[in-house]
């Protein structure tokens, strides 16, 4: 079995477990590092993301270290928290012994593979790069708000005053879309997740949208560039007037899971709209009524 590991290079803890993950994997794997752990270990073989061949992609992270190696190889990827909250993670990396778990039951074969849905996107007639989470499309007067225009399908189904909007993946309903309030959408059903950042009217609604549909944004402001964020990993211009184009990817994330159901991997995370039993945070009952 062929082994690939990655780490964000900038996190000493992520980049101990790399250094564990080999202590375990050395003599019964064939191991490959990515030129971002490449520092770990410089005489065994690495490449770049895009150039790795592997039978799992092993990342050692955050959120945003499992976005970065997802826009770059289409490997099948393991996430493993290594300190941040870590939605996408399949593995807490700080529980002892969850790494090298995780590790015998990738050379023993007991993990499945689970795809998820992504985006892709247009300016013009140039693709963007996919998305796992989402596209932002911020106003780009910062502290002002932008007006913006929404079509289906290329028929224009109205206008909106905001920051701007997030088009997300189920996956990415539990980034930013989270944070403007979108829906928690469980990644086996598909949809597209359109949400509003700091709307005008604060009764917005965010509306999740039939998958097969082609979303249009367009900024309406004539004199203001606005800005289009693939899960939030760069910044691309947008000029005034110059519409995006969204919609379901023909590829897909892909990554390797253990079992653990999605509303559980979200545990202590505050993400779900309730009371977890055994919260500190109001007591076990706090949201049951009187006499439940």
């Amino acid at each position: 079995m062929r082994i690939a590991l990655t780490a964000n290079p900038s996190k000493p803890a992520a980049l101990e477990m790399i250094r564990r993950a080999i202590a375990v994997l050395d003599g019964r794997a064939d191991v490959v590092l990515s030129e971002q752990a490449s520092g770990v270990d410089p005489s065994r073989p690495h490449a770049s993301l895009e150039e790795l061949t592997a039978d799992v992609l092993v990342a050692i992270g955050g959120d945003g270290s499992f976005l970065y190696a997802l826009r770059r190889s289409a490997v099948p990827l393991l996430p493993v928290n290594a300190g941040t909250v870590g939605v996408l993670a399949e593995v807490d990396g700080k529980r002892p012994g969850g790494l090298e778990g995780a590790l015998a039951r990738l050379l023993d074969g007991t993990y499945f593979l689970e795809e998820r849905m992504k985006l892709a996107a247009e300016v013009g007639s140039a693709p963007l790069v996919d998305a796992t989470n989402e596209y932002a499309v911020h106003s780009g007067r910062v502290g002002r708000m932008g007006r913006f225009e929404i079509s289906l399908d290329g028929h224009v189904a109205g206008r909106v005053r905001a920051d701007g909007l997030i088009v997300a993946t189920p996956t990415g309903s539990t980034g930013y879309a989270l944070s403007s309030l979108g829906p928690v959408v469980e990644p086996s059903v598909e949809g597209i997740v359109l949400t509003a950042i700091a709307p005008f009217r604060v009764e917005a609604r965010a509306l999740v949208i039939d998958p097969l549909r082609r979303l249009g944004i367009r900024a309406l402001d004539p004199d203001a560039p606005s800005l289009v964020l693939p899960d939030g990993q760069e910044e691309i211009p947008l000029s005034p007037g110059q519409p995006i184009s969204i919609y379901r990817s023909p590829r897909q994330a892909t990554f390797v899971r253990f079992g653990s159901p999605f509303l559980e991997s979200l545990r202590g995370k505050r993400i779900l709209p309730w009371t977890e039993a055994g919260s500190r945070e109001g007591g076990g009952n706090a949201d049951l009524p009187p006499g439940a």
